[in-house]
């Protein structure tokens, strides 16, 4: 195996990791719902997975960038898989009977009110099977979007402004994305009304519109490090790659 060949595998490794951990670790939180309210005086609200998610769609850009749609989309199909098995997984352990002792010894809280700690943990990881629903169709309907659209933009552009096919594949694909893990998360499985499901939604895409505007230096630096642990020609034809790619 040769230098580049190796160099490009542990990119795509590394790339590989930190979009699979991030939108994992996003499936987890996102049950939690939390208020601007105390932070910025804005009586808005969001996830608390849409924080860590423009990592994600960021991560998306730059694999796409060096490895083309078909890239992205092999790791966002091993990324549903491996959420699948994770929620599995934890749906398992919340049909598992409590032990006596750890039941009693959690039985109060920090002021004394009585608490069913049990309870607490199927509250909120059961709560994530509807999330898990939704996200996985927001999420496979969002990275064929956002891979797609990135691929047009570059091919429109020759290859150049990374900032227009980064920000405007990402301002497509999370219009679609933020709507409808909602939607299919909290009113179709959950309680919510169809208003807190636009009210929420529409927090967390223009949270997202920002984020891809002010990652974009981001987006940049990350081109700029990985251009020359590569190489430039190396790059070069990489890049040429990706785009013969997504032409096909």
């Amino acid at each position: 195996m040769d230098t580049f060949t190796h160099k490009k595998q542990q990119l795509y490794l590394v790339l590989s990791g930190i979009f699979i951990v991030n939108a994992l670790l996003a499936e987890i939180i996102g049950v939690k719902i939390f208020s601007l309210l105390p932070l910025l005086g804005r009586d808005d609200n969001l996830t608390a997975g849409v924080l860590i998610w423009p990592v994600v769609f960021v991560t998306t850009d730059i694999i796409n960038e060096y490895f083309g749609k078909a890239g992205v989309l092999r790791v966002s199909y091993l990324t549903m898989a491996l959420i699948l098995f994770a929620f599995g997984v934890i749906y398992l352990t919340t049909k598992l009977p409590p032990a006596a002792f750890w039941l009693d010894v959690n039985k109060t809280d920090n002021l004394g009110r009585p608490f069913n700690i049990d309870f607490a943990y199927q509250s909120i990881f059961r709560q994530g099977l509807g999330i898990i629903t939704g996200s996985i169709v927001a999420f496979a309907v969002g990275q064929v979007l956002d891979a797609t659209i990135f691929a047009a933009l570059r091919k429109a552009t020759g290859g150049r402004y990374v900032w227009l096919r980064a920000t405007g594949s990402t301002l497509v694909s999370q219009l679609v994305d933020s709507f409808v893990v909602l939607y299919v998360a909290f009113y179709v499985f959950g309680n919510w009304s169809f208003d807190q499901v636009i009210s929420v939604a529409n927090t967390n895409y223009w949270y997202k519109f920002a984020a891809a505007i002010l990652l974009t230096p981001v987006l940049y630096l990350a081109h700029f490090l990985i251009d020359r642990y590569l190489g430039s020609e190396e790059t070069a034809e990489l890049q040429e790659e990706a785009v013969e790619n997504a032409s096909v």
